[in-house]
């Protein structure tokens, strides 16, 4: 039996791709590896949010290659879309597959092996016409207690920073039928939270004939309740509405956790950036969250060292997340991505400031993280347990609805179960420690 192994870069959705493609593979009757040196075939699914991830990319396939120069090589994912000749400079790579035929690749490998069919494969993303969403067949699991389910593909938005709708072109969305056909069959799996995933996940729907909207999705959910709870992945501040925040309510389907990405604070900066929003219309937001859901988890995504940011401008992003009341942060130092229009705007930002900029933002997260914390200690959450304990502590944890990993004195049979938890306290390297209430 050919054994394969998968190394995924990137996003959740790439995550999810690759949990699809493994399971296409079994179905094949090929076994997966959970180490590279049993492989007899290697799928690299490739980054190319930054240049570094294209390089880390690179890098990742070189050393697939050097490591097992007998093996197949099949590599994908957005790096692979956007740079495809240099992935083809790369020798000893036997196959190139764009993002929308992750859903083929099954098939692609099949032919290697029972046809002896070994084509170097590419098709470019085509922008004038319309995509389609690829679905894989079978409803993907993947090894997590909580499950992903990608309803939505590509983006429209062309942010001047962000090489992703070249690589994902246009947004396309999963029908509805086969989106709660997926949740159904979860929840048989014994799956209690799904996480929804995609590239702009606020754009569900709106590709679909007739028109729909995640709020209409979202709400249907809630009438059918397919499992316990749904929590969303990243959404732009501008498509966080009324009825979305009404249905992270207790007793609603959608846990109390936004993430939401910011990028910038400062107005001329989101313009440059071409984010559809202003710094006051994200303050609103979040306040009107906070208002509603004042347990609610607020994530927070910042894009540190844009072209041409000045000191003061980044203050203004420092100073309206330090005075709102957000539960965690992602930091990211700008970095150039050649074939976006930002890779040309002058002046650069100094690396050395950039690196200075993003330790204080970490450190005003850390602050935010300890807070957040704090205000949730001695209340009554749910969370799901993990199937996996705690690296740190080797206790059962549990993931609240308002995302709190929370580590638990309790036996391994409450795997995969909702309950109810208090966290109790917790210590400077942010493990909070809890019980379980009879």
């Amino acid at each position: 039996m050919k054994k394969f192994f998968i190394q995924t870069l990137g996003c959740k959705v790439n995550q999810y791709e690759s949990d699809g493609i493994a399971l296409d593979l079994e179905k094949k009757g090929l076994q997966k590896s959970d180490t590279s040196s049993e492989a007899d075939v290697f799928i690299i699914n490739t980054c190319a949010v930054t240049s570094k991830a294209s390089m880390q990319s690179r890098q990742a396939i070189r050393k697939i290659i050097r490591d097992n120069p007998h093996a197949k090589v099949l590599v994908t994912g957005c790096h692979a879309q956007t740079d495809p000749e240099q992935i083809k400079s790369i020798d000893k790579v036997d196959q190139i597959v764009c993002n929308t035929d992750k859903t083929k690749i099954a098939g692609h490998i099949f032919n290697i092996y029972e046809k002896h069919d070994d084509p170097l494969i590419f098709k470019p993303a085509d922008h004038s016409t319309k995509n389609l969403f690829h679905s894989f067949d079978d409803t993907v699991k993947g090894q997590m207690t909580r499950a992903y389910l990608k309803i939505q593909d590509g983006c429209n938005a062309f942010c001047t920073y962000c090489i992703v709708p070249y690589a994902r072109g246009s947004s396309v969305s999963m029908p509805q039928k086969e989106v709660f056909e997926h949740l159904y069959n979860l929840n048989q799996d014994g799956f209690k939270e799904v996480i929804l995933t995609g590239i702009h996940t606020g754009m569900y729907g709106l590709d679909l004939n007739p028109k729909s909207s995640l709020l209409d999705l979202l709400k249907k959910m809630n009438d059918q309740r397919p499992v316990h709870r749904i929590r969303l992945s990243s959404i732009e501040p501008g498509e966080i509405n009324d009825g979305i925040i009404e249905l992270a309510t207790s007793g609603n389907i959608i846990c109390d956790h936004f993430h939401i990405p910011l990028q910038s604070g400062d107005d001329q900066i989101l313009k440059k950036m071409k984010r559809p929003y202003t710094a006051g219309l994200f303050e609103d937001v979040v306040h009107k969250i906070h208002e509603k859901l004042p347990n609610a988890a607020i994530g927070v995504d910042t894009l540190i060292g844009f072209p041409t940011e000045t000191q003061e401008q980044f203050e203004n992003t420092y100073k309206l997340i330090e005075k709102l009341p957000i539960s965690y942060l992602h930091v990211f130092p700008f970095s150039a991505r050649k074939g976006t229009p930002a890779w040309h705007f002058k002046p650069k930002v100094d690396s050395q400031i950039i690196k200075e900029r993003c330790a204080m933002m970490r450190q005003l997260g850390n602050t935010k993280r300890q807070t957040f914390i704090q205000s949730n200690l001695n209340k009554t959450l749910e969370g799901l347990v993990q199937n996996t304990p705690d690296s740190q502590t080797g206790k059962v944890k549990a993931v609240t609805s308002n995302y709190l990993t929370v580590s638990l004195d309790k036996n391994q049979d409450s795997k995969g179960k909702i309950l109810d938890l208090i966290p109790e306290q917790f210590d400077g390297s942010m493990v909070i420690s809890g019980k379980i209430l009879d």
